[in-house]
């Protein structure tokens, strides 16, 4: 989703070079924002070092001076977005019923900035292709944010007893759910309420899970 605020697995991958100057950091800037522009709307396969480098005024040669290669471009783009969405996430993850607050407003902000959608829907769905570089960082992020919403769904409720499984399963399906919900979404943003779509899920799946608490004779 870009329900991509919350943290993930990470590796120790290349790093791109650490420019000097004002100026080179401006460049390495812009080559990032040109890319991630360039990626949601070509994907990884179909997107040219070529057109990257034209796009940001430099060769490829330039462009390779920055990043070493097309992959860890790539990777730079995706550590990027998540940085933003960190900081918008603040120092301590929400427990319990805040997290799932989160990724109902995470759905709400999402239809507010659409190239960021789009870059993650165009590359999550491509990173099941064989050897694609960002194969193993949609992984850890699935194995990750499957983790973090299980968790606060435990925080939040309590499922039958022995049925611990309930949680991991709801946890999948409101992935899901907001994933679909972003395809929809930029194919007919009319027609779809991310934020609105998440939250009766969210709301639909507390209510199985702990029906005392969430259930509709609570409500009252």
């Amino acid at each position: 989703m870009s329900n991509q605020s919350v943290g993930r697995p990470t590796r120790s991958p290349a790093k791109p070079r650490t420019p000097r100057s004002p100026e080179a950091r401006q460049r390495q800037q812009d080559i990032l924002a040109i890319a991630m522009d360039t990626f949601a709307a070509r994907g990884y396969n179909n997107a040219s070092l070529a057109e990257i480098a034209d796009r940001v005024g430099l060769t490829q040669a330039g462009v390779l001076h920055y990043f070493r290669s097309k992959a860890l471009l790539l990777t730079s783009v995706l550590e990027l977005r998540d940085q933003r969405d960190i900081e918008h996430l603040g120092p301590d993850r929400p427990q319990g019923l805040d997290f799932l607050r989160h990724l109902v407003n995470t759905a709400l902000r999402n239809a507010e900035r659409e190239g960021i959608v789009r870059l993650y829907a165009v590359l999550s769905a491509e990173s099941v292709t064989d050897d694609h570089p960002a194969q193993d960082y949609f992984r850890d992020r699935y194995h990750g944010l499957r983790a973090f919403v299980a968790d606060a769904l435990r925080e939040a409720c309590e499922p039958p007893a022995g049925r611990a499984d309930l949680t991991d399963n709801a946890a999948n399906a409101i992935i899901a759910v907001m994933d679909g919900l972003q395809v929809q979404w930029l194919l007919s943003p009319e027609s779809v309420d991310m934020a609105a779509s998440t939250d009766l899920v969210v709301t639909s799946l507390l209510a199985t899970l702990d029906p005392e608490r969430f259930g509709p004779s609570a409500a009252g």
